[in-house]
């Protein structure tokens, strides 16, 4: 027996699409040049073998993906993780917002913000640098974007730079977009003895 998660939290629920993923064993030339380069490079996903049905899209979404969120030089892994969190909190999107968190949490050895935000939520107690990152990524993230020249003013005091600030628009961006095609395609479960 499973249920939908309705809370956030580190740990990672089964994300189960409601469009039958494309089996390897029978995918295309074209599809199977379009799995390689997988969004952070690790294993191919049931969500990514899901967005394999339309290849060209995923050819284009991986690489991008990647270069988001894993370039070198600009924000670090873990503020652009955090940027990612704030935006799949905001869209409610329990699977990425899990994932992002654990990701967080392992890049700075620290659980310490993550259990802010999903036990305090916007009003977390984090230091200027992370609070300034999270609540510029969750205004920009909102339906109607509420990020301002005081949020963009907040990010420069906390020392970010120009380069930093658009990895967080990005990464932020990415995940307003990334959030609702998951939210269409399924749904993040956990079976009842993992609760």
């Amino acid at each position: 027996m499973s249920r939908i998660v309705h809370k956030f939290t580190r740990r990672v629920p089964e994300w189960r699409p409601r469009v039958t993923p494309v089996n390897l064993d029978e995918a295309t030339p074209e599809q199977l040049d379009a799995l390689k380069v997988t969004p952070s490079n690790t294993k191919v996903s049931a969500y990514v073998l899901t967005l394999a049905h339309d290849v060209e899209s995923l050819s284009v979404r991986s690489p991008l993906f990647n270069a988001i969120m894993y370039d070198e030089g600009g924000m670090s892994r873990a503020e652009r993780e955090l940027g990612a969190i704030a935006a799949s909190m905001v869209n409610r999107c329990i699977y990425c917002a899990a994932v992002h968190a654990d990701r967080h949490a392992k890049l700075e050895k620290s659980t310490d913000v993550t259990d802010k935000l999903f036990t305090q939520g916007t009003d977390a107690d984090l230091s200027p640098r992370d609070a300034a990152i999270f609540t510029f990524a969750r205004k920009l993230s909102e339906g109607v974007p509420s990020a301002s020249a005081d949020d963009m003013a907040a990010l420069r005091e906390a020392g970010l730079t120009d380069e930093e600030i658009l990895d967080l628009i990005l990464s932020s961006s990415l995940f307003g977009w990334a959030n609702r095609l998951m939210h269409v395609l399924g749904d993040p479960v956990r079976t009842e003895d993992t609760v």
